[in-house]
């Protein structure tokens, strides 16, 4: 993407998700739900039982961390993105009720990819390997759910302008296929 930007804030709204393509480099500032392997395991446990869960999923973004141990005087330990094909077999339930957003590193399943597009909904990837960075966005952190997962439990964490990528669009546009296309060489 060329140009600036663009900033946009959590809770995300259907005309927010509609303007937003494969490739735009966003800041996303607000609430978002740290959670990961075992946080999902729980939550799709409590879907399947009928339960509340533990956070408002309409128009959320789950961001698909595991910190390490705060620093003293630190908000949150390094932050950074663990790799969201492993939320998958959870993911089409919670974007049913409304989650608006992921966040994660690497690509999505096909049947993934039809959920978001069937709920209008979009999966951002943040750049891996900067943790540290990351968790410099974070402004607050604090573990609404499932404590005993140490690392892995559900955190409401507040963001500022924190960098990430349009992977997967509404309309079905993929950032990880459109680049292999780019630089695919010809055949001979």
């Amino acid at each position: 993407m060329s140009g600036k930007p663009k900033r946009i804030v959590t809770p995300l709204s259907r005309e927010v998700l509609a303007e937003l393509r494969a490739g735009d480099e966003c800041l996303i500032s607000g609430e978002l739900i740290g959670a990961r392997d075992q946080a999902h395991k729980l939550l799709y446990e409590m879907i399947q039982r009928g339960e509340e869960l533990p956070f408002q999923i309409s128009g959320a973004v789950i961001y698909y961390v595991g910190p390490t141990p705060a620093r003293p005087g630190a908000v949150i330990g390094s932050a950074g993105p663990t790799t969201s094909a492993r939320m998958d077999i959870f993911t089409p339930d919670l974007l049913e009720r409304g989650l608006a957003a992921t966040i994660g590193k690497g690509q999505r399943s096909e049947e993934v990819r039809q959920a978001m597009m069937r709920r209008g909904a979009v999966y951002f990837a943040a750049p891996g390997g900067l943790g540290a960075y990351l968790a410099s966005r974070i402004v607050s952190a604090e573990v609404i759910f499932a404590a005993e997962l140490g690392p892995e439990a559900v955190r409401k964490l507040v963001v500022d302008e924190m960098p990430v990528i349009v992977a997967n669009d509404i309309y079905g546009s993929d950032v990880y296929s459109i680049g292999r296309e780019r630089y695919r060489r010809p055949r001979r």
